[in-house]
């Protein structure tokens, strides 16, 4: 059902059974898959590009010109969203800031109230971004993350999967998969357990990577020497190859700071 109080431009799309309330505004170019419900006073801008099952809700704002200086007005920017998005109120996504790139948000993910999502990040699934949270421009959070409310991620910075960042983190540098982070600024605070554990990982998973990180963070070893030891001293498995994949892959280093004793 489309409100007659909308306003919808003649060239977007819509798949079925989507819901545009009052005072909602669809620009041109906007493609909305099916089931969509977009709440009042919610803007999706020219060039988004969206799955099933979203919900956009009151004053977000989906498509926002980039706010970058190497951004040509007028010239087109794109978000693309995929499906079972949860986009709460005043949340603002920016598009890429070339006409070639994207902000790609995946599936399944719950952006809280405030959150605002600069130009060509990439937000995989299933992750969870609080109130006030921030993600600079070019940043990648892969699945399962959760950025507790008010995170700041800066220009760059990879997020690995299963992670979480703490309330009130300022991550300049990437943070490793399955890891705490907490304090400002961030550091190391553990392994993300209790997530793990309801994900199904084994408690002998869980101390490999334990041990792994014990080599990163306390073993007085380069970060490419801590990485020799996992591979000589760690079992493998499919969460420890992601851990050295990760660090290998790292352009800007990775956080290196931990908690300190208490």
């Amino acid at each position: 059902m489309i409100s007659p109080l909308a306003y919808v431009a003649p060239s977007a799309k819509l798949g079925n059974n989507v819901e545009i309330k009052p005072f909602a505004y669809i620009d041109k170019n906007v493609t909305i898959g099916d089931n969509c419900v977009i709440m009042p006073y919610a803007s999706i801008m020219e060039g988004t590009t969206m799955g099933s099952g979203n919900k956009v809700y009151q004053n977000a704002v989906i498509g926002a010109e980039p706010q970058d200086f190497h951004h040509v007005p007028g010239t087109r920017s794109a978000v693309i969203i995929g499906n079972d998005n949860c986009i709460r109120e005043n949340v603002v996504i920016a598009g890429g800031t070339d006409p070639d790139t994207a902000t790609v948000i995946g599936n399944g993910n719950f952006l809280m109230d405030k959150v605002h999502i600069c130009h060509d990040a990439h937000i995989h699934n299933r992750c969870v971004l609080g109130i006030g949270v921030s993600v600079a421009g070019n940043c990648e959070i892969f699945d399962c993350s959760i950025q507790s409310s008010g995170a700041m991620i800066q220009q760059h910075v990879r997020v690995g999967k299963f992670s979480l960042v703490q309330s009130g983190c300022r991550v300049q540098h990437d943070v490793p998969p399955y890891a705490i982070l907490g304090g400002n600024p961030a550091a190391y605070h553990g392994v993300n357990a209790v997530i793990l554990q309801h994900e199904g990982l084994t408690e002998r998973i869980l101390r490999h990577i334990a041990n792994a990180y014990r080599l990163v963070y306390t073993g007085n070893f380069s970060l490419e020497d801590a990485v020799i030891k996992i591979g000589e001293q760690i079992p493998a498995s499919i969460e420890i190859d992601e851990i050295v994949s990760f660090i290998k892959a790292a352009k800007h280093g990775i956080v290196r700071n931990r908690k300190a004793d208490d």
